[in-house]
């Protein structure tokens, strides 16, 4: 039976692992990623900030890029908001975040169910039509910082494709950093784990660019090119290419997506 590493953030790797493990699919949590509140003064009064314009009517949508991303924005549980404004999600397992905090569900937005890919192309191929001149967007990520958070930046890091979207159409994007990424740190069994799992046939899940440059960085002797990467996004197919995986098979980032093709592995 193949066997499958799953390398999201705890606690969310072992919950993938229990799914698949329901699907009998041999599953073990290796998260390379921790994910913990804002440190820096600086990003928590501008997160707090961003609660409160939130509940003023600032925003004409707040876009979130993960379920992190809302659980740590609504964290405190005094988030108010107003009854025009739109959620973002670029899918589904950010929208059931939003849902779960409390959001209702005629307020989210995402892309549709069949989208080839869950994520802002999509998205912004479901929200265009609501920006205009003068609209304001927040959106919600995270920043990756050192252990010490020597390098958290202000407004988190991400991609700004659907900022430039956002700004052609006539509307404003703030960001906020509700959350921090650190490299996780890895035992010696982690570590001799990974290094056995590149070369023995089992299947590395990733659903970050930033997640396996750091298990490169921290395995910087071991050769990846008869390792199999399974992959939620194109530009991780092209980190894991980077990387030197021999192997690299793509699919949507759902839990039904995930185990169909790990099931039809040969």
């Amino acid at each position: 039976m193949t066997r499958v590493l799953i390398t999201r953030p705890s606690p969310e790797a072992e919950r993938w692992v229990a799914q698949l493990r329901t699907q009998h699919i041999d599953a073990l949590a290796l998260p390379l990623l921790s994910i913990g509140p804002v440190r820096a003064p600086a990003l928590a009064d501008a997160l707090n900030s961003a609660r409160h314009q939130c509940a003023s009517g600032r925003y004409r949508a707040l876009m979130f890029v993960s379920g992190q991303a809302v659980a740590a924005f609504f964290a405190d549980g005094a988030v108010r908001f107003q009854p025009q404004q739109r959620f973002w999600s670029p899918g589904p397992g950010t929208a059931r975040a939003l849902r779960d905090a409390g959001v209702p569900p005629t307020h989210i937005d995402e892309p549709a169910a069949d989208a080839g890919q869950f994520d802002s192309e999509n998205l912004w191929a479901a929200v265009h039509t609501q920006i205009g001149s003068g609209d304001r967007v927040l959106i919600v990520r995270g920043a990756s910082t050192d252990a010490d958070g020597s390098t958290a930046t202000p407004g988190g890091n991400g991609r700004d494709w659907l900022a430039a979207q956002i700004a052609a159409a006539g509307g404003t994007v703030d960001f906020v950093a509700a959350y921090e990424r650190v490299g996780a740190a890895l035992s010696h069994a982690a570590k001799d784990l990974a290094q056995s799992a590149a070369s023995d046939g089992s299947v590395w899940l990733f659903s970050s660019s930033e997640a396996l440059r750091h298990l490169v960085s921290r395995l910087p002797q071991t050769r990846w090119n008869a390792a199999h990467a399974m992959v939620t996004h194109p530009r991780i197919a092209d980190a894991a290419r980077a990387a030197g995986f021999g192997n690299i098979t793509e699919c949507r980032p759902t839990i039904q997506d995930v185990t169909a093709s790990i099931k039809s592995l040969p």
